[in-house]
């Protein structure tokens, strides 16, 4: 196998909700500063280098956090704002780059194929961090070779505020010292599986047999080993914003079965929910639609606190069908929808204060990920038929 001859450049932005807290707040810089839940149940969603340095990490226990670094300041967070800033970045990079893929709140790819022929990949690569730095405030870090992998395990070794480029002839050397933790795609107990094979550096993995990764790992194992290798064929997707997720179910025999309805609609927020979090998303806007038997269509919205959580859009979502179905006709059609979106890695839901609940909602997300959507459900949305419709406007 060969690398591919492209350009990836993947920028991120350095502890990004503490650095907008930090422009909001310049009593902060130089501090332990600590994003997250503000209750003895609360997690921590972000920490500057200054905490880390005192073991704080994110999803840890804000508890936790707190007796490691008593002097830590802590931060609820607001979503809001770094929403804003982010889109913020996103607008000065859109303004310049060919072409980009927004992967989350903080973190982009661009394809630079081919500007090595006219400016020069580093030096675009250079001012175009600088204009970021300059129009937002925001430090960010970035990394530049030849595909998504390698440019954004250089980013991590650029971290903070710094550039790294690995050019083609150097990739394996660059990735043989560093750690397996560094591929994406190696998570704790993939890491774990690999040390129990005597495993810790890339180049040793590299080493490794493709046919024993993969008997090990399973189907992963493959696409990790390439990753080993430098190998990453994953293309830089046209970023395009996701407005809306919505739901809607039109009964054949128009219905007044309230018991029925509360169930569809519960069964619709849940699978919506889990396609927030399975695409990294949160929602600030939630809206139900009914249409009666002669036509007429309402909806009711209500804005709420981003998040993806089924237990807190279940709740908005039967609290508005409530109030919106009050002339107890027949009804043709009921829909939910989702707006507002954010994108936000999963730790942005941490802002809950509910260590207990994170842990569950991920423990039922990893088995729908793995048997399926319909693998677990709440009894209280059985049984329930659907349709999905996504809406970009």
């Amino acid at each position: 196998m060969q690398l591919q001859d492209r350009t990836i450049l993947h920028m991120d932005l350095d502890t990004f909700f503490v650095s907008v807290e930090r422009l909001l707040n310049s009593d902060l810089i130089g501090k332990p500063v600590v994003i997250g839940g503000i209750s003895d149940r609360g997690v921590v969603a972000s920490c500057s280098y200054e905490a880390r340095r005192f073991g704080v990490h994110s999803a840890m226990p804000m508890k936790m956090a707190l007796n490691l670094c008593r002097e830590a300041v802590v931060i609820r967070g607001d979503m809001d704002s770094y929403s804003r800033y982010s889109k913020l970045v996103t607008e000065v990079i859109a303004a310049k780059a060919p072409m980009y893929e927004k992967a989350s709140i903080d973190e982009h790819y661009l394809d630079i194929s081919g500007i090595d022929r006219y400016w020069g990949a580093l030096k675009w690569s250079h001012e175009l961090r600088q204009s970021i730095i300059s129009e937002t405030g925001l430090p960010i870090s970035f990394g530049l070779s030849v595909n998504k992998t390698v440019s954004k395990i250089a980013t991590g070794e650029a971290k903070p505020n710094g550039e790294k480029h690995v050019d083609k002839d150097f990739v394996q050397p660059f990735l043989n010292p560093l750690s397996i933790r560094k591929i994406p795609m190696v998570g704790d107990k993939t890491y774990q599986l690999l040390r129990s094979m005597g495993v810790s550096t890339i180049q040793t993995l590299s080493s490794v047999p493709v046919e024993m990764v993969q008997s090990v790992l399973g189907k992963n194992g493959i696409e990790i080993w390439r990753r080993a290798h430098g190998i990453d064929f994953t293309p830089v997707v046209p970023y395009s914003e996701e407005k809306s997720i919505s739901k809607e179910r039109t009964f054949e025999t128009d219905t007044i079965d309230v018991a029925m309805l509360d169930q569809l609609l519960i069964s619709m927020t849940e699978k919506l929910c889990f396609k927030l979090r399975k695409n990294e998303k949160l929602t600030s806007v939630v809206t139900v639609k009914i249409r009666y038997a002669n036509y007429d269509t309402h909806t009711l919205q209500k804005k709420i606190e981003y998040t993806s959580f089924d237990h807190v859009l279940i709740a908005t979502v039967r609290e508005l069908f409530r109030r919106l179905y009050e002339r107890r006709m027949l009804i043709r059609l009921i829909g939910v929808k989702l707006g507002g979106l954010i994108h936000g890695v999963q730790q942005l839901n941490l802002f809950d204060d509910n260590e207990e609940q994170i842990k569950l909602y991920l423990s039922m997300d990893r088995i729908r990920l793995r048997f399926g959507p319909g693998a677990i459900r709440r009894a209280s949305g059985m049984p329930a038929l659907n349709t999905c419709q996504v809406s970009k406007t």
